[in-house]
Parts: C-alpha cells; sequence; structure tokens
C-alpha cells in the first residue's frame, strides 16, 4: 500500500491521480521486456487500464502476469514512481465510457486519437487490474 502519510507518498499519489501516461513494462516469452506508454486511472489501491484486444501486452500478462508502472521522472531525474505489481486481465468490466474519472481523463485524446467515445471503448475493451506489489519512491 502506498503510503500518503509521508510527503513522498503523497506527492506519488498526486501525480498517478494526475499524470495522463504511465510506461508498463511486461516480458515476452523470450525473456525480452517489453514498455509501452498506457492511460490509466489510479484508485489508491489499483491501476484501471484499457487495451486493444490481441496486443503482445496481454499475451506477456497471460504468460507472466508481473508487470512494472512507472511514471517520467521530472526534468532534474527526481520525483521517480516506480511499483512492481500484478495484473490481471478482468472480463466483464464495464467500458472506459462508464468510468467517469477515466472518460473525464482521457477525453481529449480519445478524440485527438480519431475516436469517439463508444468506438474507443469498443476498439480499448479490454481492461487491466494492476495491483501494487512494492514502491520504488523518490
Amino acid at each position: 500500500m502506498l503510503d500518503t502519510t509521508t510527503d513522498t507518498g503523497a506527492r506519488a499519489d498526486r501525480r498517478l491521480r494526475e499524470e495522463r501516461i504511465a510506461w508498463q513494462t511486461t516480458v515476452r516469452s523470450d525473456g525480452q521486456p517489453q514498455s509501452e506508454p498506457v492511460w490509466f486511472t489510479w484508485d489508491g489501491e489499483g491501476f484501471q487500464i484499457y487495451s486493444q484486444p490481441d496486443r503482445q501486452k496481454l499475451k506477456n500478462i497471460g504468460r507472466n502476469p508481473r508487470v512494472r508502472l512507472h511514471l517520467s521522472s521530472n526534468d532534474r531525474g527526481g520525483d521517480v514512481v516506480r511499483v512492481e505489481c500484478t495484473a490481471e486481465i478482468r472480463d466483464g468490466s464495464p467500458p472506459a465510457t462508464e468510468i467517469p474519472e477515466y472518460f473525464e481523463k482521457y477525453r481529449e485524446g480519445i478524440a485527438r486519437i480519431g475516436f469517439d467515445p463508444e468506438g474507443f471503448a469498443r476498439s480499448y475493451s479490454v481492461v487491466l487490474r494492476v495491483t501494487p506489489e512494492r514502491w520504488q519512491l523518490w
């Protein structure tokens, strides 16, 4: 659990709620790490990420649910947030359009990449629940 009673933990929690991009790293079957930017929401206990089906990251998670998420550092290399996690593909979860925090956070981005809300929800139909296990903050 993220300790938000410390200055570092409170700053990390604030960044996790405000940042638009996190980097998610999974591992391919040949052992090669694969990092990619993802859109996410943070609810204080875990992350919710929407993905298109048949993406490599989903295949990787199917074999090995251990992932890492991290935010970009500040311009001096500080304000680091790295999280070791377990990812789970959640069948039957509501689409992005039914998650107000997610939809409001990415409304402009969804339009920028050429989707209307319903089209985005259809295309990004796989829900990942990513649960933190170990925090690295500085």
